[in-house]
């Protein structure tokens, strides 16, 4: 008879590294777009470290839980900030004298790719929470107003993404320390929302 065992995962939570890069890191940059500051080597170290590596590294171990939805989400958006941290970098470096994306048009599609891909996942979180509503809702739509601020040429676009940005990105942060808080706790301190 052959020796059945079962393998009990009790690996932490990667879902609040996840969203503590993205929400932290998006914060950060909309501060940018709404006009506090320029953008700078903080918004892109952090596009590289925190908002690409650290959501890569989160969605491996989700990857490794055998969650899809988790999965898909940190690697493709930890890609995102890569790759958006590249668009400002490679023209710059002038590397094999590669052009930057042309505001009307390039950098609009790569948005609005980015806003569908989000909104299809958003489809995804009505069985998960809340909190995820919240966060991908809102990312949606922010995606969606830079595309339209880059098409247009119209900067009142781009602030107004600025502000709804930061609101995405403080969602997530709040739904990542809720996480963390409640697991701490072994109760829930800060609701997500859960659905039955």
């Amino acid at each position: 008879m052959a020796d059945q065992r079962t393998l009990v995962d009790n690996t932490a939570n990667p879902a609040p590294l996840g969203l503590l890069g993205f929400g932290m890191t998006t914060v950060l940059l909309n501060l940018h777009n709404a006009g506090f500051f320029p953008l700078d080597t903080m918004i892109l170290a952090m596009g590289i470290f925190y908002g690409g590596a650290a959501q890569i590294l989160a969605g491996l171990m989700e990857w490794r839980k055998g969650n899809t939805f988790a999965t898909t989400a940190f690697i493709s958006y930890g890609s995102f900030w890569l790759t958006l941290v590249a668009l400002v970098l490679i023209p710059k470096a002038n590397l094999a004298g590669i052009a930057g994306p042309d505001k009307a048009t390039a950098m609009a599609a790569y948005l609005t790719m980015w806003g569908f891909f989000t909104a299809i996942m958003f489809l995804g979180t009505f069985r998960l929470s809340r909190a995820l509503q919240v966060v991908f809702g809102s990312l949606t739509l922010l995606f969606f107003l830079l595309a339209a601020g880059d098409f247009t040429g119209n900067h009142t676009l781009t602030v107004i993404a600025g502000y709804e940005g930061i609101f995405c990105g403080f969602s997530a942060i709040y739904t990542a320390l809720a996480q963390v808080l409640n697991e701490v706790n072994g109760r829930n301190v800060l609701p997500l929302g859960a659905i039955a």
